[in-house]
């Protein structure tokens, strides 16, 4: 199985229900996320998390998935840049406050199987900053 990646510098301040940055799964094929990272880039202190998403409401503009070792596969999950509107959060899978300097940082990682998403093109995971105010962040997600 091929690994892929998204990441970028977030285009909106996530809030609760909002991601700075997501990936959702194509309609037959179950991803599975290995690794997760998100850094700030102000010098303010800032609460982010992972939550699992159940639509892809307002997922925003899509992002370039890049293979990591092998081009010739085609990305088996969607990503998306800054959500432009509330989605459905069924729960937060992991958080982090990053500190008040910018490059404080959290890599979350997945052993084993991974973090899987549902097949299903409305099941995504999504970073956001469940609680107090967003922040522009850099990111990146990477799954096979």
């Amino acid at each position: 199985m091929a690994r892929f990646a998204v990441a970028g510098r977030s285009t909106v301040a996530g809030t609760a229900v909002r991601a700075v940055a997501s990936i959702f799964a194509t309609a037959a094929v179950t991803p599975r996320i290995y690794e997760v990272g998100v850094f700030n880039t102000t010098t303010t202190a800032v609460a982010v998390g992972l939550a699992r998403f159940t639509n892809a409401t307002g997922v925003g503009a899509g992002l370039t998935e890049v293979s990591l070792d092998d081009p010739v596969h085609v990305a088996v999950a969607t990503g998306f840049a800054g959500h432009t509107a509330d989605g459905a959060v069924s729960g937060l899978v992991r958080a982090a406050v990053l500190g008040a300097a910018i490059g404080s940082g959290v890599v979350w990682t997945f052993g084993g199987t991974g973090l899987t998403i549902p097949a299903g093109t409305a099941n995504g995971v999504g970073i956001t900053c469940p609680t107090g105010t967003g922040q522009i962040c850099d990111y990146w997600i990477e799954w096979d």
